[in-house]
């Protein structure tokens, strides 16, 4: 299989998106270890194989390097790390003080930087990757996730910078995700007719599924993508139709 003996760690790994990455890559046949503050329900599987679970505060520095330390002396090595933990609730800039804000943009800037950090001199030595899960908030006004979408802009420019710093000996890349839906869509999206409708509006016609984004760390982290590095690699179907283009009077579609 693509990556029979490769080690990849999925950070966040226990449910949505990374569970959708870890299966990916246990498809691929790599070795997965994923990391969470809480376990999953039931363990993150693929093709009859699972993925080790160790729980991690990924804002605790020292916790972080022990967590790599041992993964490389479990495997033997270490050739992706996927940084996709992360979130935030919706809330407007001025409805929480900017010590609640300062803490999304720890957990979805500061910890990729962390980890990054950590598994970096074990990446070096097998020319490895690390996958950062961006988002288009990053790219766009985000109102009621602010400080998220400040934090993905930023974690896509560490990104780029990493990969300047880091190369040769290794890669660095940012998929930069649409809307994906999760267990957790109905937060956001609202019930099933709510889903589907936001599904509409989308060109491709509905929301990413977590396979959709697992497959497109699987390519980074391949060697299909070994002269890929600083990119930035848009899964969302397609984007958002402009709105002016239904508000304007001419040039309609008949």
């Amino acid at each position: 299989m693509e990556l029979d003996g490769r080690v990849v760690v999925v950070t966040g790994g226990t449910r949505g998106v990374g569970a959708g990455i870890a299966r990916s890559f246990l498809a691929a046949g790599a070795e997965v270890a994923v990391c969470a503050r809480r376990p999953p329900d039931e363990p993150v599987a693929a093709d009859g194989r699972e993925a080790s679970f160790t729980a991690l505060d990924l804002r605790d520095a020292g916790a972080v390097r022990e967590f790599f330390d041992a993964v490389a002396d479990r495997y033997g090595r270490l050739d992706c790390l996927v940084n996709n933990a992360g979130g935030t609730p919706y809330r407007l800039l001025g409805e929480g003080d900017a010590e609640r804000h300062a803490r999304v943009v720890e957990l979805n800037l500061i910890a990729p930087m962390t980890a990054s950090l950590a598994a970096r001199p074990w990446l070096g030595r097998n020319r490895g990757s690390v996958v950062m899960i961006g988002s288009v908030s990053g790219t766009r006004p985000s109102p009621g996730t602010a400080a998220y979408g400040a934090a993905k802009a930023g974690l896509e420019n560490l990104a780029r910078s990493m990969a300047v710093e880091w190369a040769p000996e290794v890669r660095v890349n940012t998929l930069v995700l649409g809307m994906v839906r999760t267990e957790l869509a109905h937060l956001h999206y609202g019930d099933e007719s709510g889903i589907e409708a936001v599904g509409a509006t989308v060109p491709l016609g509905r929301l990413a599924e977590p396979a959709d984004v697992g497959d497109a760390a699987v390519f980074l982290a391949s060697d299909r993508a070994r002269y890929v590095s600083g990119a930035s690699l848009l899964v969302h179907g397609g984007g958002e139709r402009p709105a002016f283009l239904d508000a304007a009077t001419v040039n309609k579609e008949s």
